[in-house]
């Protein structure tokens, strides 16, 4: 069922404290939703077009101007005839309403595997940690408490001692009861990487995203240190990478949809950790419910057993824009009871800026 309206609408939801963004301060979040309306059948798809300043390269304001060319333009009505120069988080956004349209149209969740797969009733998140050891523990306490049981500390290579401290901290108080994962953001060099290492209890953290500057040097890292590695920024700034770093370096590829240019960008990735029995660990980069629920649903829809994901952004939004706002039970995602409720958005929190009529 093709649709007969698009709407466009601008959001802006204030952080509950600044977000640091590769070195910049971000205040709110603000994106655009597209809303694809069918006079048939009286259904209304949803999509989310967000580019995070410090993150994507495009603007909020280009990534606007572009949307509005592909709808005047009608290239939108089918994936196969979107424009190949969208910006990664215009075709997210575009993938994202068709996808649900067709859902809604036929009136179960979208399917992302073959048959074989069985969807996983939950997916586990991933509760971030930051700051000063003080607070990492503290926030720790609270994640624990809530049924958390991976941890996901943001380290720096301008900072090691706090992260030492808070990584043997963490070891001491949870030990093998959570999997703790590193996030350096690419702050280290190699040899910083390998200096930084060197101090961590052994055999307490499962892998470290990002951990170079240099990516290339992720091999060398991996046969002095045995510490494996996962892949995020790497994955748009050199996608090539990913051919040359031996699989058995990594232990997991970070897949976040609206910078790796879309949905069906984003599954070719989950095809490729399949295949090298890497683990697929999808991100948000600070979306609303709209885009959490259908990340959620992918999560699950395409493996039994879903690693724990990078979801837990919700908390650092002061509001949804979902009538049922997304968010964890006990450190899990009900996923398929998520993306239904993600499909339903209460229009208060959106402010409209056009109408199109098909």
């Amino acid at each position: 069922m093709n649709a007969t309206h698009i709407l466009l609408y601008r959001y802006a939801i204030p952080f509950t404290e600044p977000i640091s963004v590769i070195g910049r301060r971000v205040q709110q979040r603000e994106g655009i939703i597209l809303a694809l309306k069918t006079t048939e059948g009286h259904h209304t798809a949803y999509g989310e077009v967000a580019p995070l300043p410090g993150l994507h390269q495009e603007t909020l304001e280009a990534a606007e101007e572009q949307l509005v060319e592909v709808i005047s333009k009608h290239e939108f009505t089918d994936n196969s005839i979107l424009p190949e120069d969208l910006f990664p988080s215009v075709r997210t956004g575009l993938e994202m309403a068709m996808i649900n349209l067709d859902a809604l149209t036929s009136g179960d969740a979208p399917v992302f595997s073959d048959g074989a797969i069985r969807a996983a009733k939950n997916v586990p998140v991933n509760a971030l940690l930051f700051g000063e050891t003080k607070q990492v523990i503290r926030r720790a306490e609270e994640y624990f408490n809530l049924g958390y049981r991976t941890f996901k500390l943001k380290v720096s290579s301008g900072d090691m001692d706090t992260a030492i401290r808070s990584i043997e901290a963490l070891n001491r108080i949870y030990g093998n009861t959570v999997e703790l994962r590193l996030d350096a953001n690419q702050s280290f060099s190699l040899d910083e990487a390998l200096s930084f290492t060197e101090h961590l209890p052994q055999e307490s953290i499962a892998y470290i995203e990002e951990p170079l500057k240099q990516a290339e040097y992720i091999e060398e890292f991996y046969a002095k240190t045995a510490i494996r590695s996962a892949l995020d920024e790497t994955l748009w700034q050199n996608p090539e990478l990913l051919d040359q770093i031996p699989p058995e370096a990594l232990s997991a590829l970070i897949l976040k949809p609206n910078r790796l240019g879309g949905i069906w960008a984003t599954l070719q990735l989950v095809r490729y950790a399949k295949k090298h029995n890497l683990l697929a660990v999808f991100s948000s980069a600070f979306e609303s419910g709209i885009s959490l629920s259908f990340y959620s649903w992918l999560a699950a829809s395409t493996t039994s057993k879903p690693a724990a994901c990078g979801l837990d952004t919700y908390r650092y939004l002061k509001h949804d824009l979902l009538e049922t706002p997304f968010m964890a039970a006990n450190g899990l995602l009900d996923a398929y009871k998520l993306y239904k409720a993600g499909l339903t958005v209460n229009l208060r929190h959106l402010k409209p800026t056009s109408l199109w009529t098909l």
